[in-house]
C-alpha cells in the first residue's frame, strides 16, 4: 500500500489513500471546553480515508483503449502531519505565558506545520523541467511543483518577489519564462526561468486580463482581456501592443461570429490558429494568425459538445482541444473540426471529480494535461496517451487477438458523438 505525497500528491502504482485532513485540523487546534476532574480526554477523530487504485482511474472506460489516466492531485506545500497530531506542546518561555501569547504560538505553530496550501486557484502552466505553476488569487502567489518529489514546492509571493494583487492567467515559452496577467494591475508580468521579475508591460492597453497564450513561432502574445471583450496581441520581444481582436465597448452583448462576451482564456496551436473560450457566448472561437475569424463550435446546453460556461483551454501534442466547463465541471476534447471526441469529469471531490473546474494546461513536454479547481483549491494532473502510444496498443491488442474497443474510430460513431446525442464513452 503506497502512501501519498504528502498531502499534495497521489501518484504511482497500486493503491492509495486519500485523507480528508479536516477532521486532524480540528483535533490540533486549541479547546475552551474543559474536563471534569478525573476524566479521560476523548480520542480524536481519525481522518476519514478511502482506499482506491489508481490505475483504475481512466477514460474511457475498459476495455476501450486509455487515452486519459488519473496522476496526481497537487493541494500545497508538504504537510507535517506527525507534528500536527502530535500531543507534545511547544516550549515557552514565562515571559510568553505573562503575555498570554500561548493560543497565538499554537496557531502559528499550525501554520508552520501546515505550511501554504491552495485556495482560490486560477490559471496553470507548466515549462520544460516539468514543473507545474498555478496562480492563487486567495494565497496572493504561484506555486511551483516540481515533478520529481525530492523537491520542495517554491512559491512566488505578493509583496516579496512582486506585486501579485489578484494574478489571473499563466503562459510559459520556449525560453520557460512565466508571464503572468494580474486583473488588478491590468498588465503582464514577465518572470525568468530562474523566476525572477524581468519586465511587465499592457498597462495602458488591458482593462481585466486573464487568460495568456504565447506563439513562439510568430513571437505574439495573446491576452484575453475578459472585460474589453476582447483578445488583445503583443509582440512577445518587444511588448508592443500589435492588434485587437473583437468589438469592444459593447459591455458583453455581442453574439456575432468573431466578437467575444467575457472571453476568459486563449490558446494556440502548431500553425499559429487562436482558440478563445467565449464563455457568456458558451462557445470557442477560433482565428488565424493574422486574427482572422476561422470559425466556432460549441453552444448553450448541458449535452455532449455544449457548455455553460466554458473556461479553460489548451492544446495536447496532438492538437485535440481540451476545454473546461465550470458549471458543468467536465472537461471535453474535441478535434480541430470541433467534433467532440471525449468528455471526463462530474461534480465531486474524488480523483476526475470536479468543484469550481477553471483553469487547464497542457505539458506537452510530458504528456500531461493539469486542471484547477477553485473549491476546493487544488491541481490535478493527468496523463494524456498520445495518438501514436493508442495506435500502439491497438496494434498489439489485434495482434494478441484482443478486442480493442476504440470505438471513436468509427465514422459512424463519430455522427453519433454530434452534440445532443450521447456518446458511448468513446476515446480520443
Amino acid at each position: 500500500m503506497l502512501k501519498p505525497r504528502s498531502n499534495s500528491i497521489l501518484a504511482g502504482k497500486g493503491w492509495v489513500i486519500l485523507t480528508l485532513p479536516l477532521a486532524v485540523m480540528v483535533s490540533v487546534m486549541p479547546s475552551e471546553a474543559k474536563q471534569k476532574p478525573g476524566a479521560s480526554a476523548p480520542e480524536a477523530a481519525a481522518p476519514r480515508r478511502v482506499a482506491f487504485d489508481i490505475n483504475k482511474i481512466v477514460w474511457p472506460n475498459p476495455p476501450a483503449i486509455a487515452r486519459v489516466r488519473f496522476q496526481a492531485i497537487l493541494t500545497g506545500e508538504k504537510i507535517d502531519w506527525a507534528g500536527l497530531t502530535s500531543t507534545q506542546k511547544p516550549k515557552q518561555s514565562w515571559m510568553d505565558r505573562l503575555a498570554g501569547e500561548q493560543p497565538d504560538r499554537q496557531v502559528k505553530d499550525v501554520q508552520k506545520k501546515v505550511g501554504f496550501q491552495l485556495t482560490r486557484v486560477y490559471g496553470v502552466a507548466a515549462d520544460s523541467k516539468g514543473n507545474i505553476y498555478a496562480a492563487d488569487q486567495g494565497v496572493g502567489a504561484i506555486f511551483i511543483f516540481p515533478k520529481s518529489d525530492k523537491e520542495k514546492v517554491q512559491l512566488i509571493k505578493n509583496g516579496q518577489d512582486a506585486r501579485l494583487p489578484m494574478i489571473n492567467g499563466l503562459a510559459v515559452d520556449d525560453d520557460d519564462r512565466l508571464f503572468v496577467t494580474d486583473v488588478k494591475l491590468h498588465h503582464v508580468l514577465v518572470f525568468s526561468a530562474k523566476h525572477e521579475l524581468e519586465a511587465s508591460f499592457g498597462a495602458g492597453d488591458l482593462v481585466a486580463p486573464a487568460g495568456i497564450a504565447i506563439d513562439p513561432s510568430n513571437r505574439f502574445v495573446y491576452v484575453a482581456d475578459t472585460q474589453a471583450d476582447q483578445v488583445v496581441v503583443f509582440d512577445a520581444d518587444k511588448y508592443t501592443r500589435l492588434r485587437r481582436i473583437g468589438t469592444g465597448g459593447k459591455n458583453h452583448t455581442l453574439t456575432s461570429p468573431g466578437d467575444f462576451s467575457m472571453p476568459t482564456d486563449v490558446a494556440v496551436d502548431k500553425d499559429g490558429n487562436v482558440y478563445v473560450t467565449d464563455t457568456l457566448n458558451n462557445r470557442v472561437e477560433i482565428f488565424d494568425a493574422d486574427g482572422g475569424f476561422i470559425g466556432e463550435f460549441g453552444k448553450a446546453g448541458d449535452g455532449p459538445g455544449h457548455f455553460a460556461r466554458p473556461k479553460g483551454i489548451a492544446l495536447d501534442g496532438d492538437g485535440h482541444i481540451w476545454v473546461t466547463d465550470e458549471v458543468q465541471s467536465r472537461v471535453q476534447v474535441f478535434d480541430k473540426e470541433g467534433r467532440l471526441l471525449l468528455y471526463m469529469g462530474e461534480h465531486g471531490f474524488y480523483p476526475g471529480q470536479f468543484q469550481a473546474l477553471y483553469g487547464i494546461a497542457a505539458d506537452n513536454y510530458n504528456n500531461r494535461i493539469i486542471t484547477s479547481e477553485q473549491f476546493p483549491g487544488r491541481l490535478q494532473v493527468f496523463r494524456y496517451v498520445t495518438d501514436a502510444e493508442a495506435d500502439a496498443e491497438k496494434a498489439r491488442r489485434e495482434a494478441a487477438g484482443k478486442p480493442s474497443e476504440q470505438k471513436s474510430a468509427d465514422p459512424k460513431l463519430q455522427k453519433e458523438n454530434a452534440p445532443g446525442k450521447a456518446p458511448g464513452a468513446s476515446g480520443l
